[in-house]
């Protein structure tokens, strides 16, 4: 049975880097390296993301080509601004500006491997 996922994959031209950047950004810690390239970073809820190097650059995709879009990263509503500055001010590429509707805030941006990511706060979780 299928209790839930436990982590996404991200293809990185330099995995180390793009590693150390989600530490620096967002306060994952480290949860696995492998020494060639392959990270575990975990956020607070110990949901992770893989780093993986890349076996080719694929280019930059858009907002609605085929594949996988963007991950979802959950924000608390007192840090939902403070993190979007943050992102602001490293000079990530603003894919949509913030945006709020029924209360839900979301934010979507690049990170600096171009994979799109994106910052909601909810405040009721959809479950």
């Amino acid at each position: 049975m299928i209790t839930g996922i436990e982590h996404v994959a991200v293809c990185a031209k330099d995995s180390t880097k793009l590693k150390d950047w989600y530490v620096k950004m967002f306060d994952f810690k480290v949860v696995y390296d492998n020494g060639k390239g392959t990270y575990f970073v975990a956020a607070k809820d110990d949901s992770m993301i893989e780093i993986v190097v890349a076996d080719k650059d694929s280019g930059k995709c858009g907002a609605s080509d085929s594949d996988v879009r963007h991950f979802a990263l959950s924000v608390t509503e007192e840090g939902f601004d403070t993190m979007v500055e943050k992102l602001k001010a490293e000079g990530v590429e603003v894919v949509t500006d913030v945006k709020e509707k029924n209360g839900i805030k979301t934010f979507f941006f690049r990170d600096i491997e171009d994979n799109i990511f994106h910052l909601i706060y909810r405040p009721n979780p959809l479950v």
